[in-house]
């Protein structure tokens, strides 16, 4: 219990730290040192009073402490992370120079677009940084219910666009609602794991297999089946780091691994004259097709085999026919085309700092939520980035994913935007929040 002279104290410290977010944690580990410093008076025969006195002279001049404490607790802000997506930006418009051949619209028109999705990315992110995200993390049970609803109404009401019902129309926009329903149950998960170790009964853990194959069913209903692979790997990434303990995370993974098995060969056996494995064995064999499903893969080797180091140019004599999507799906493919295998490199390094700089600022905060937000985050850049680059290459089926922050399209601009926010917030309080994982507590 803290005695009103600790509290005159404590108070004189803190009005010179600037933070208010860091009062509540400096207060507690100074509040602690007293007591301690108190204690140890007292069992030398000090009085109570007197104890208190001596230990707060010991501690020395609190204003003096809390000017050196101010600059130790401000928040801070990756400023990498923030000009590599202002570079990430830029580079999106040059796949939109000369237009979407197939839209008879020109550049400008898209570029215009484009700049009013990265204003509303910039505002995302920015309404993203300023709360305490720990108060998310109890609210996970919401979060997933989100996600569940996105997917009743598309099911009902979802617009059709490319074989898929995933889009919500909103007055002057259409959002992807596979995009919306992913990032909460992405939130929903960073707060399960959080109080994973809680969970004892094999009724809860069967209710956590249920609630982990929903969406990934969800996702092959609707059909889209790159968002149920980011999914999957998202979910994946931040159970490795959950600090699980070790026999209910065996107990996890083997329960899954099963339902796994049952699930895919359940998947098979239903859908293998379905496009999805017509696109994978054209994956495997696109010469047996090659005017069909496999001439994407024709088409996208025959453009980077043009390339040469330094590209065609940006208003080149590109065949937008003979490579479709190339402001979407295949926008790695046009920008090496037009500006060589040298930017292609240089951009594939650029994407490579910017997820391993998210994935190393994971281990930054001491807070367990905060780390499984970056690593889910750093997953759901991770995933789709090394698809979108290995399926130019051949190395990975052909599907529809965007990259991140470089492809045209609103609804995927917006998402990372989010998770970008929620990563740079994460950072922006590492050091004003208290430890919630072991090692850091006892260190």
């Amino acid at each position: 219990m803290s005695s009103p002279k600790f509290d005159e104290f404590l108070s004189k410290v803190m009005s010179r730290v600037k933070s208010k977010e860091a009062h509540n944690k400096i207060k507690k580990e100074l509040n602690n040192h007293l007591q301690e410093l108190s204690q140890s008076y007292k069992k030398r025969g000090f009085s109570q009073v007197d104890a208190d006195e001596k230990a707060i002279q010991a501690m020395g001049n609190p204003f003096t402490i809390g000017e050196n404490l101010n600059p130790l607790h401000k928040p801070k802000m990756d400023w990498i992370l923030i000009v590599l997506f202002v570079i990430f930006a830029g580079i999106s418009f040059l796949p939109l120079v000369d237009g979407i051949p197939k839209f008879s619209l020109s550049g400008t028109y898209f570029m215009g677009r484009q700049a009013i999705w990265y204003t509303l990315a910039i505002l995302v992110i920015i309404g993203s940084l300023f709360f305490d995200y720990q108060k998310l993390k109890n609210r996970w049970i919401y979060f997933y219910a989100i996600g569940l609803l996105i997917h009743i109404y598309l099911h009902l009401f979802g617009i059709m666009a490319n074989g898929a019902k995933k889009w919500v129309s909103l007055p002057g926009l259409m959002l992807d609602g596979t995009k919306m329903s992913l990032f909460f149950f992405f939130l929903a998960w960073a707060g399960i794991f959080n109080i994973i170790n809680e969970i004892r009964s094999w009724k809860k853990q069967g209710l956590l297999l249920v609630l982990f194959w929903t969406p990934i069913l969800l996702y092959m209903m609707v059909p889209d089946y790159m968002v149920s692979i980011i999914y999957f790997f998202c979910i994946l990434g931040m159970f490795s780091f959950a600090r699980i303990h070790k026999k209910l995370a065996i107990n996890l993974a083997l329960t899954n691994l099963l339902a796994g098995i049952i699930f895919f060969i359940i998947f098979y056996m239903t859908s293998r004259h379905s496009y999805f494995f017509t696109r994978l064995s054209a994956f495997i064999n696109p010469a047996a097709d090659s005017n069909g499903a496999g001439y994407m893969y024709t088409a996208v080797r025959k453009v980077l085999s043009e390339a040469g180091w330094f590209g065609n140019g940006l208003t080149n004599e590109f065949n937008f026919h003979l490579l479709p999507e190339a402001h979407t799906d295949f926008a790695f493919p046009y920008l090496v085309y037009s500006f060589g295998w040298a930017f292609g490199l240089v951009l594939c390094l650029i994407l490579l700092i910017f997820i391993s700089r998210i994935s190393k600022n994971a281990f930054k905060t001491k807070d367990l939520y905060g780390r499984l937000i970056v690593i889910g985050g750093a997953t759901l850049f991770a995933v789709p980035t090394t698809w979108n680059i290995l399926m130019s290459f051949g190395v990975m089926p052909i599907i529809g994913v965007s990259l991140p922050f470089i492809s045209y399209g609103g609804s995927a601009i917006l998402f990372y935007a989010a998770v970008l926010g929620l990563i740079l917030n994460v950072y922006r309080r590492k050091d004003l929040v208290e430890p919630t994982i072991a090692d850091e507590i006892k260190n």
